[in-house]
């Protein structure tokens, strides 16, 4: 299952991003918000986040203006890594060498069509591991206050 979050200046590309989805036949849960009123965009990152760190969705995909603020509050959940992608190659870089579970997007920044292909790429890209694992450990070292 994968996780949908959004606030007003993502709900476009949230949208599209389900119907996607649905053509794929890949379940969701869409986590608000359910239009372009205004809102602020913590407590949809954090319940997007939630589900994933506790392993209620595979992966989770949050979209705001920009994706920055959106994948900021996202990342303040332990053991999320939220990444914001603008571009494919930056979608596919983030599974393979950072393991990431969130995809974070932004309306103001990308359109609908370039946000369903990161979709894409980084629903159907792998974690590679090897060389990764320690990095990807390191960042949990970090979250978890230790020092390196």
């Amino acid at each position: 299952m994968i996780a949908l979050g959004c606030d007003h200046g993502g709900f476009v590309l949230k949208e599209a991003i389900k119907k996607y989805l649905e053509e794929k036949n890949i379940e969701y849960k869409d986590f608000g918000t359910y239009s372009e009123e205004s809102v602020n965009y913590a407590p949809y990152a954090y319940r997007v986040a939630k589900a994933v760190a506790d392993g209620k969705a595979e992966k989770g995909i949050l979209c705001c203006g920009t994706g920055i603020g959106i994948s900021i509050a996202a990342n303040k959940v332990k053991g999320i890594r939220a990444a914001v992608c603008t571009n494919e190659f930056c979608a596919e870089m983030t599974r393979k060498h950072n393991d990431s579970n969130i995809l974070c997007m932004g309306g103001r920044v990308i359109d609908a069509e370039k946000a369903v292909r990161l979709v894409d790429i980084y629903l159907n890209t792998e974690f590679e591991g090897g060389r990764h694992i320690p990095r990807i450990n390191e960042i949990a070292a970090i979250e978890n206050g230790e020092e390196l």
